[in-house]
Order: C-alpha cells, then structure tokens, then sequence
C-alpha cells in the first residue's frame, strides 16, 4: 500500500515537472521571438539612419523626465502595497487632485504678480499646497474607503479603491469643469525653455521645467528612502508590514502608521502632479488616470512593495516608453501600448519585477 502511495506521488511530481519545464520552454521560446523582433526592427532604424544622434538624445532626456514622475507616483503605490498588500487604484486621482491645487495656488500668484516678482518663492508655496492638499486627500480615502475594510477579503478594498478612483474624477469634473486649464508657470520657469546642448552639429534643449521635475523627483526619492530605512517612523511603517499583529503587540499604533503611510503617500502624489503640471502644462479631470496607470505598472516593472524597485521601475518604463516607438519604428502615438505591453511581459516573464518584491507576510 505505501509503495504504491510512494508510487503514486513519484509519477505526480514527474507530471508536474514536465509541465513546469514546458511553460519554462514555452516562456523562453516567446522571449526569444520578441527580442529577435525587436533586434530586427532597430536593425531596420540603424540601416536607414531613420534618427540623427540628436533625436535619441532627446527622446533619452525626455524619457528620464517623465520616468522620474512614473518613478515618484509609483513609490505611493509601493508604499501602500508593503502595508496593506493592496492596489490603491485612487492614487492617480490624488495627483490630479494635488495637480490641480498647485494649479489655482499659480493661477492666484499669476493674477497678484507674486510670480513674477518672487518666482522661487511661488514655485515653493505651489508645491506645499499641492502636496497638503493630495496628503488630505490620501488621509481621507484611507480614513473613509480602506480603514472599515481592513479585514475584508483583499478583493473588497480592491473594489473600494475603484469606485474611489471613479469618484474623485467626477467629483473634479462636477467642481472644476471638464475644461483643459493650462499651468500658468512664473516667467523664469517657463515651458520649453532652458538650456541647449550641441550634439553631433545639431541643437538639444534641456528644459528648465524638466530639470526641476527630474532633480526634484532625485530628492523625493532619496528622502523618502531615508524616511523608511532611518527614522522611527520608517521602522514602525517596516515593523507593520512585517506582521502588524507583533507591531502591535511591542507597541506600535498600526493604525497611525497606516495613515501615515497614506499621508506620505499623497505626500509624493500631490508633488508629482506639480512638476506633471509645471513640465507637461495641461490638466483636467482625467489627467491622473493615465500617469497612474503608468506608475503601477513601473511599480510592477520593478517590484511591487520595494522601494527602489519602484525607483527603477518608473525610470526605466519612461525611458522604454520615450525610446521604444523609435527602435521599432512605430507612431509615437502607440507609445502606452507599449508602456502597458511591457506590463503583460513582466507578469509573464518575472511577475516578481526586477528587483523582486518586498513580502513579509503570506499573501492570502
């Protein structure tokens, strides 16, 4: 009778790792497919010179600076996922919101000339405000949305956070209009202004907007790397993570440093919907949708739960998604087919990102 149990759980696991290694195989097989069509299509760019040295600079620069924004909101989605192991889908709204107040703070300061006279000093306070404002906002959702849920199935919250996503869209349109409002920069930061480059005989602007939106993203990163890995802080956010019922036990408030990692979390929105509006210009009711999306999936690219997985993650998807039309000489137009095509390969080919994922706690 046990040999033929023996015999029968030896032929179960000989099954199973027949199957593993033909998804191994087949996964393999379609990767050396996609890089082969990739390697073919920039073969075909290269031989045409279709772009000059000058043209892939820009678009590096350009995919740097909007990799930093991805980087920044993605680090609010890592954030709450390490805690609460789920997808806050109402972060890209919290930028919009955080957007949009940094964008009355201007309109105010335009109207007062306080921006033109004191430029640094307007920029600064248009920073705080969006910042206060996505931080409240952050608090309230979690205070109103996620807290009477905490021990719901994951799926619950999940749902929650959509409808939350959806309500703050139309709670924007119903009070801000659907209108398109254009950011109104202080003189000395104005768009598409900056210095120029020469390279290979031919001009390269470096944007005084994209510069303050990569330098000031560097910042948040690093601070905020700092927060979690030195602070008291930092320690109760990693202790309740690990297993909130031992936090709670050796005395950490779980529910203060939920909230607090929702309020670091809108924190970190608010400013990326700032430099978003400042660099890109134009915001409405739906402009966080998009962005959010993007950082998900830079937050997937990397490693969901670990911060500087998020880091690379945002860089890296806004380099790819500014410089991959060109290599497979597509319209720039598909360029968030793409961003979202890189999603569907790293669920398939590293679901765990590239710097892995930061889990204590079983996922149930």
């Amino acid at each position: 009778m046990n040999v033929a149990a023996e015999s029968s759980k030896w032929r179960t696991a000989r099954v199973k790792e027949r199957k593993v290694s033909l998804g191994l195989l087949l996964r393999l097989g379609i990767g050396l497919l996609v890089l082969a069509f990739f390697a073919y299509r920039f073969y075909g760019v290269l031989a045409r010179q279709a772009y000059g040295a000058e043209t892939w600079a820009r678009l590096a620069i350009s995919g740097l600076i909007i990799g930093s924004v991805y980087a920044v909101i993605a680090l609010g989605y890592t954030l709450v996922y390490g805690i609460l192991f789920m997808i806050n889908f109402a972060h890209g709204e919290v930028m919009m919101i955080g957007a949009f107040a940094g964008y009355f703070v201007l309109e105010a300061f335009a109207a007062s000339g306080f921006s033109a006279r004191q430029p640094v000093l307007a920029i600064l306070i248009t920073f705080l405000a969006g910042m206060t404002v996505s931080m409240l906002v952050g608090i309230s959702l979690e205070r109103i949305a996620y807290r009477p849920l905490r021990g719901a199935p994951r799926l619950v919250p999940l749902i929650s956070a959509i409808g939350a996503s959806i309500f703050l869209q139309n709670a924007a349109q119903l009070m801000f209009g659907s209108m398109r409002r254009t950011y109104s920069n202080p003189p000395a930061l104005e768009r598409n202004v900056g210095w120029v480059l020469d390279v290979a005989g031919k001009p390269v602007s470096i944007t005084y907007t994209g510069v303050l939106t990569f330098a000031f993203s560097v910042v948040l990163m690093i601070g905020l790397y700092l927060l979690v890995q030195r602070t008291r802080l930092g320690r109760a956010m990693r202790a309740v993570a690990e297993n909130k019922e031992a936090a709670a036990l050796m005395g950490v408030d779980v529910d203060r440093v939920i909230a607090n990692t929702f309020a670091i979390s809108g924190v970190l929105a608010g400013a990326a919907g700032v430099m978003w509006g400042l660099h890109n210009g134009i915001i409405y009711h739906y402009v966080g949708f998009i962005p959010g999306l993007k950082a998900f999936t830079a937050a997937v690219l990397g490693g969901i739960g670990n911060i500087p997985g998020a880091m690379l993650g945002g860089i890296v998807l806004g380099i790819a998604e500014s410089l991959a039309p060109a290599v497979l000489d597509i319209p720039f137009q598909l360029k968030d087919v793409l961003a979202f095509a890189v999603l569907v390969l790293v669920l398939i080919f590293r679901p765990t990102g590239i710097l892995g994922e930061v889990l204590a706690e079983e996922k149930v």
